[in-house]
């Protein structure tokens, strides 16, 4: 599945727009990563603990969003952009992944 952040695939024509493809992960964070981080805000410095929390989820928003695309039959996926948010007063976090479904010609 080639996936891409601009609207077109170099040298491959698009043929047939799909529509939204798109795939989304809320994740809480960990009260003992929440100790570690909260110390090394006190510090200063890259909290390690939700990068990769970060990292992680949205790999697995663009997993999801490319099964999307895979289900509507499509070749690739256009305009890739994520959106992230707070949900449940700051407690959580969602990572969406989204873009268009196409078909190559």
């Amino acid at each position: 599945m080639i996936v891409s952040t601009t609207f077109e695939v170099a040298g491959r024509p698009i043929a047939q727009h799909l529509g939204l493809a798109r795939g989304n992960v809320v994740r809480s964070r960990f009260i003992g990563r929440d100790i570690v981080a909260g110390l090394r805000m006190i510090v200063g410095g890259e909290i390690h603990e939700y990068t990769k929390l970060l990292a992680e989820s949205r790999e697995q928003a663009l997993d999801r969003m490319l099964e999307n695309a895979r289900a509507m039959g499509a070749d690739a996926v256009i305009g890739v952009r994520f959106e992230t948010t707070d949900a449940g007063q700051g407690q959580a976090t969602e990572v969406l992944a989204y873009g268009t479904a196409v078909k190559l010609g």
